[in-house]
């Protein structure tokens, strides 16, 4: 049976929508009015698909839950198209019931499971669509899908840790920010108007700050256009590989930030490589897959360098420190997983390793984070406050 998406009005006239399986369109129809619907539109999802529903990309908790819950049904005994049909059922998002009703309907066509996820790339990745082919042929589909479920967790729950770190800084920033503004554009003005009818030199400092005041309430428009207008066009400018693989190599040689790059790409590649050499994916074709997970071109290119090595008869560590582009831990691990013959393994437990030091070492940069914010703001409004106060503290001198 093939998947139909349908847009029908029940007996109050109420408008709905949603997916449902039949033979053919008309069969969807007749089985739609036997449920008390008067069918507006029925369209086969897999004819749709190209309108919306291919291009359509799924959060990394939706597909992580998926996976996981498909892991289960496969490894209770049910074939692919059971447990997809049961997943049809299980979904609670009109989306992702299309989504997974079109790959049942490729599935149920003939195209293998692999076949039928290349024809959602936006939805499933190239690392889940490689260890699906993987599993498929080594006959531990239900396992594969576990471990890729684990990876999803992992990436989400790091992904979520990062902004949680990161939520109170932006926030603080965004205040001070706000204040900062108020100050310079509502208070400053009318408490150094003050001074300016008393005819008195004012100091340098506060000089200054009206300048500073006067500037934002008349240009601060302006200032933010040509702020938005650089953001616009770095973003455009860093689309091209040569502009952009130039600048991630300067972030790369940062002290602080720079290794935490390197480390959460690193923790990335190795988990990719973790989950397709234990599927039995060749290791040349696993690290293509690896590479393509690398944000940092300088770190992609070192994979594809490292590639040609291991091509050329080399070991996949000394291919891979021969770069000088990834973290001494990695290297160290996958030589000992070369030696004892226990590679995913250790790629695997390299991958948690990073991990663990990217969740330290973010505790510890929004701890550093959250007093440097604090100890700005404070300076720039004890500058303000020295600048309006500075004439005061004159006038007051002058009339003794």
């Amino acid at each position: 049976m093939a998947a139909f998406r349908y847009r029908a009005l029940d007996a109050a006239g109420t408008a709905g929508q949603g997916v449902v399986e039949a033979e053919s369109a008309r069969a969807a129809r007749a089985l739609l009015r036997e449920r008390g619907l008067f069918p507006l539109e029925v369209a086969s999802v897999v004819t749709t698909a190209a309108g919306g529903v291919r291009r359509r990309r799924m959060k990394d908790a939706a597909l992580a839950l998926i996976t996981r819950q498909w892991a289960t049904l496969l490894a209770a005994g049910l074939t692919v198209e059971q447990a997809l049909a049961a997943l049809i059922e299980q979904a609670e998002e009109d989306g992702v019931r299309q989504l997974l009703a079109g790959l049942r309907s490729e599935v149920l066509a003939g195209y293998s499971l692999r076949a039928a996820l290349d024809r959602y790339p936006a939805a499933f990745p190239a690392i889940y669509r490689a260890s699906v082919a993987a599993g498929e042929k080594s006959g531990e589909l239900a396992q594969v899908m576990n471990q890729l479920a684990d990876y999803l967790e992992q990436h989400g729950a790091l992904r979520q840790k990062t902004l949680q770190a990161l939520l109170y800084p932006a926030i603080v920033a965004a205040v001070a920010l706000l204040v900062v503004i108020g100050l310079m554009t509502y208070v400053v003005p009318q408490v150094v108007g003050v001074f300016a009818q008393t005819k008195q030199a004012l100091p340098p400092l506060t000089r200054a700050l009206i300048r500073v005041s006067d500037f934002l309430r008349d240009w601060g428009w302006l200032l933010l256009v040509l702020l938005a207008l650089a953001g616009l066009a770095a973003q455009l400018a860093l689309r091209g590989p040569a502009l952009r693989r130039r600048w991630e190599a300067r972030l790369l040689a940062l002290p602080v930030l720079g290794r935490h790059l390197r480390t959460l790409d690193a923790a990335r590649f190795a988990s990719t490589l973790a989950i397709l050499a234990g599927s039995g994916v060749p290791l040349l074709a696993a690290l293509e897959a690896g590479g393509r997970v690398i944000a940092r071109l300088p770190l992609r290119d070192a994979v594809e360098a490292a590639a040609a090595r291991v091509r050329e008869g080399q070991g996949l560590a000394r291919a891979l420190g021969a770069t000088r582009a990834f973290p001494p831990l990695l290297i160290h691990m996958v030589a000992s997983g070369e030696t004892t013959g226990r590679l995913p393994e250790m790629l695997a437990r390299a991958a948690r390793l990073q991990q663990q030091e990217l969740e330290s070492r973010g505790a510890v940069l929004a701890s550093l984070l959250e007093p440097l914010l604090l100890l700005v703001m404070g300076g720039v409004v004890l500058v303000i406050v020295l600048a309006v106060m500075q004439p005061i503290i004159e006038i007051n001198t002058l009339m003794k």
